[in-house]
């Protein structure tokens, strides 16, 4: 997997910690194009449920920059995003992006929002459903995050949307927005960069670059 990411020119290759190790090993010493960024190695913290203590967020995330990680994609707590409890999630954030980068100033952190169940969970309306999405994205900007994205592709509420992408993008003007979840075909791919994602996150690399 981190050779075939290498090859392709992936931004990262994200993989469960017990991985990283042997990961960060491989992608160095992977033959990349000089001209362009090599492939580093991402993991997840909270993964894939979000509902780990703030202490153990901040415990998983310092050991995985430790262990070589240059990005890290943790699952935000759902309930405070459900209840729009902009201080509750921005603390909850802030225990992943302020000890990671105490370890690593340069570390890229993601934080994943499930939007499908923001949008889907207690049957909410339109108006609803945004404001849940805006109360993450304002916490990611306020906690220090680069990215907020989609899902863990793991929620039964589903993946990505092109309408959630549109959402973040709206509420995060200053942020990067991952697109996770469900993306398997190229055109699937294609709407949801001209909704607005500026990254990709897909287990069917090969199909959707047609290889």
């Amino acid at each position: 997997m981190t050779r075939e990411a290498a090859e392709l020119g992936c931004a990262s290759v994200c993989l469960n910690p017990c991985f990283l190790g042997p990961a960060v090993r491989r992608l160095r010493d992977a033959e990349v194009d000089p001209e362009r960024a090599p492939t580093v190695a991402c993991t997840v913290v909270a993964f894939p449920l979000g509902a780990s203590a703030g202490h153990t967020k901040s415990v998983e995330a310092t050991t995985a920059v430790k262990a070589g990680a240059a990005e890290i994609d943790f699952v935000a707590h759902l309930p405070h995003l459900l209840a729009c409890d902009l201080k509750a999630a921005t603390d909850d954030f802030l225990a992943v992006t302020l000890p990671a980068r105490e370890v690593s100033g340069d570390v890229i952190v993601k934080v994943i929002i499930e939007s499908a169940a923001l949008m889907s969970l207690g049957d909410p309306d339109a108006a609803e459903a945004e404001r849940r999405i805006a109360t993450a994205c304002h916490a990611a900007a306020e906690a220090g995050c680069d990215f907020v994205k989609t899902s863990t592709g793991f929620h039964p509420a589903g993946g990505a949307s092109t309408t959630a992408v549109r959402l973040m993008r709206k509420h995060a003007p200053n942020l990067k927005v991952k697109a996770s979840g469900g993306i398997r075909t190229r055109a699937d791919a294609d709407a949801m960069r001209e909704a607005g994602a500026d990254r990709l996150g897909c287990s069917a690399t090969l199909a959707i670059l047609g290889l």
